[in-house]
This record gives structure tokens, C-alpha cells and sequence, in this order.
């Protein structure tokens, strides 16, 4: 089954290293690269062993970063007040161009986890920056959350819906100016800016949402809440969110809502999974294990959804999030 779902993984990846969120056939926009879900995307890899093709993916996200250097100067040299300028969570795969529509753009969060993950492969001993420039991106990604102010900016957060301080923008933030601390300058206080904040926000996501599936990140990869904290969150999204095919984004979710009820996400059963097993709870991730192995559709893919209540899942199959998260639960 692993060797199966990194060959389905792998189906998503473009010549670039970077990954489409969904098969690239679709006609929903998935066959774009988040950057967010790249780094998603890239644990798989990394769970699987296959640690030079994961590389090759941050080489790919730290490439299109200097593509739009530009942007980003811009923005450390005063905080954006504008959607547009803002770095885009979205890119061409292969070109790397922004796209330029109006939605929700503002995703701190995405700019957190890249961090997070260059400066974890970096201090297991995996070379990840490869050149001066490199080093120079993540430097000024560090200074642009300082200006950004991510601490209190309102951003779209990890499901691009409305402005907010969300928990977990803010925790990935944390993570990734922790992880990326030994490899370049961060500022204690703009930790501890962070730090405050979430003190504040969990175990609520934010103002408007008590539990949210987004949480589970602080987790697992991030690791960055202690056991209260972490047990608080686990035991709401399960008691409120968990269904039967998968588990809702927040309550209340009209995304492909189906006039019954929230669309189930099949990735928040491999997510607690491996959260599980992190945590030395065989049981549980046995349970986890088995409800995300029966999400899978008869060709082995982890779709993105299934409707409220329905056997039915949407277009966007495989969803390279939920099969990375998969392999990295079965691994």
C-alpha cells in the first residue's frame, strides 16, 4: 500500500519538483502548486525515504520565492495593506508565475511551514540550502513576518476562507522561525510575539471557531504545544468533527456542502493516525489507520472528500495532501 500511494504521489509531481494539489487532469484548479500543500506533499516523500526527491521540492519552493524576491522586499520594507501584496500561496507549476485572481491570497501559514520544514531537514543533517541565494530567501522570509506582523495579521488561513488571526497561521510561524533559528537571524522577540499570541487563541482556532481540523498541524508536523494543549484540541476535533468517511474541516462548512451536512476530509483520519502514533497510542492509530485506509477509493487514492453522508467524493482525487499524509501514517 505505500509503494502504491507514492506512485500515486508521485503522479502529481511536475518536472519542476513541484506538486499539483490534485490530479493534474482536473478541471477545478487543482492541478496548481500551493506552496503549502507542497510541503505536505513532501512528507510523504520524506516518510518514504525518498529524502532527495523532498529536497528537490524545497529547491523548487525556494526557486519560485526568488522568482518574486521582488514582492517580497517590498513587503519587508513596509507591511502590505493589500491582498495582491502579499507572497501568493499559489504558482505555476512549471513557470512559477503567480496567478492573479482575486481569492484568498493572505496564507501566513504557508510561508511558516516552509521555513519549518527547511530548518527540520537542515538540523537532522539534510542539506537543504544549497547557495548563498538560498540563504538569503529564508533570511528575508524571516524578516517579511516580522513586517506582516503574523502574530495579529488576519489572514485566509490554511482553508483560504475569511480574514482572521488563526491559531494555526500563527503556530506554523512559530515553527518554522524555531526550526530555521540555527541557520539564520530570527529575533527572540518575534518568537515570543507568536508565542503570546497563541497562548491567547488555543484551544480555539480563532474568534469565530472553536475546533478546526487546521489544528491538528500544531501537532503534527509542528510539534509545538504541550500536552494539555494538544490533548484539548484531539479530544474536540474528534468529538466534533470526526465522521464516518472523514472529518470536517470546522462546523458550519459550506465547501462542497451538500445541502445535508459539512463534506467529510479524508486526510484527517491519516492526520490523527500518525498523531497517534507520535504519541504512543496503539489503539487509536490502529482505529485511525484502518477508517483512512477505507477512504480510499477502489484505485487506491485518497480523494479529497466525501459528500455529507454520501459513498460519493468530489473531482479532486487523489488529493496529494491526504495520500502524502497516508504514507507518512503507514511508513
Amino acid at each position: 500500500m505505500i509503494s502504491r500511494s507514492v506512485t500515486i504521489l508521485r503522479s502529481l509531481r511536475y518536472p519542476s519538483g513541484l506538486f499539483s494539489a490534485a490530479k493534474k487532469s482536473v478541471g477545478t484548479g487543482y492541478d496548481k502548486s500551493w506552496l503549502r500543500d507542497n510541503i505536505y506533499e513532501s512528507l510523504g516523500l520524506e516518510a518514504a525515504g525518498l529524502i532527495d526527491e523532498a529536497v528537490g521540492t524545497l529547491h523548487a519552493l525556494l526557486d519560485a520565492l526568488k522568482k518574486h524576491e521582488y514582492k517580497i522586499d517590498w513587503a519587508i520594507k513596509e507591511k502590505p495593506q493589500h491582498k495582491h501584496q502579499y507572497i501568493h500561496a499559489r504558482v505555476h507549476p512549471l513557470t512559477f508565475d503567480e496567478f492573479h485572481e482575486d481569492w484568498g491570497n493572505k496564507q501566513n501559514d504557508s510561508i511558516g511551514a516552509i521555513l519549518f520544514k527547511i530548518g527540520d531537514l537542515e538540523n537532522k543533517g539534510v542539506r537543504v540550502l544549497r547557495d548563498e541565494g538560498d540563504k538569503r530567501i529564508v533570511q528575508k522570509l524571516v524578516r517579511y513576518l516580522a513586517s506582516i506582523e503574523y502574530w495579529h495579521d488576519a489572514d485566509n488561513g490554511m482553508w483560504e476562507e475569511n480574514e482572521e488571526i488563526h491559531a494555526s497561521s500563527v503556530g506554523a510561524c512559530v515553527a518554522g522561525l524555531h526550526a530555521v533559528s540555527r541557520l539564520t537571524d530570527v529575533p527572540k522577540w518575534l518568537i515570543e510575539k507568536g508565542v503570546s499570541a497563541l497562548d491567547e487563541l488555543l484551544p480555539c482556532e480563532s474568534a469565530t471557531k472553536d475546533v478546526d481540523l487546521a489544528l491538528l498541524s500544531l501537532i503534527y508536523p509542528y510539534n509545538i504545544v504541550d500536552e494539555e494543549t494538544r490533548d484539548a484540541i484531539l479530544k474536540n476535533v474528534e468529538k466534533k468533527l470526526v465522521r464516518a468517511r472523514g472529518v470536517l474541516r470546522y462546523a458550519g462548512d459550506k465547501y462542497y456542502n451538500n445541502g445535508r451536512g459539512e463534506a467529510e476530509w479524508t486526510m484527517g483520519f491519516p492526520w490523527l493516525a500518525a498523531i497517534y502514533r507520535q504519541m504512543g497510542c496503539p489503539e487509536k492509530y490502529i482505529w485511525y489507520l484502518t477508517l483512512a485506509e477505507s477512504a480510499m477509493n477502489p484505485e487506491g487514492e485518497m480523494p479529497e472528500l466525501y459528500y455529507s453522508g454520501e459513498s460519493r467524493h468530489n473531482e479532486n482525487t487523489p488529493l496529494g495532501w491526504a495520500q502524502s499524509l497516508l504514507i507518512v501514517a503507514k511508513a
